[in-house]
């Protein structure tokens, strides 16, 4: 950008809601996996959140997102406003039960990525999106 120019967003990024992408591929809200977690209640509460939330929260389903191993994976992906702060995509592994849910939704009812700080329990369940993990693993090798 040059001195003088205004950054233009586009059309429905502007006013977009704060996103929950939640997985439900393969392993992700699997009963046969983890039968000890209500996977449709969560939804559920996910959805109902979303209800009330006035048009600040959306909440969406996706097949598997890749990272199998600490399912159940959530994206928390920033609203407009809050992409505009410097938030980004938010990648939770092992979502499952009420403490879990109801620490992501009192952040993104606080704003969400670039708007409000996480609950701190909460960070300890972020992981890397897979293609961070491949590109970090890249670094160390020698090239051939």
């Amino acid at each position: 950008m040059t001195a003088g120019t205004a950054r233009t967003v586009i059309g429905a990024a502007r006013e977009r809601p704060c996103t929950l992408v939640v997985c439900r591929g393969c392993c992700c809200g699997n009963p046969r996996k983890h039968p000890d977690s209500d996977h449709q209640w969560q939804l559920d509460r996910l959805y109902a959140a979303a209800a009330d939330s006035g048009g600040h929260l959306a909440v969406r389903t996706t097949d598997c997102l890749g990272p199998c191993d600490q399912a159940n994976v959530i994206v928390v992906q920033p609203s407009g406003e809050g992409r505009r702060r410097g938030g980004r995509a938010t990648w939770i592994g092992f979502a499952m039960g009420d403490p879990a849910t109801d620490d992501i939704l009192r952040w993104v009812a606080a704003g969400g990525p670039g708007l409000a700080a996480p609950p701190p329990a909460l960070e300890l369940q972020f992981i890397h999106p897979p293609g961070a993990a491949r590109a970090r693993g890249r670094r160390g090798r020698a090239r051939r």
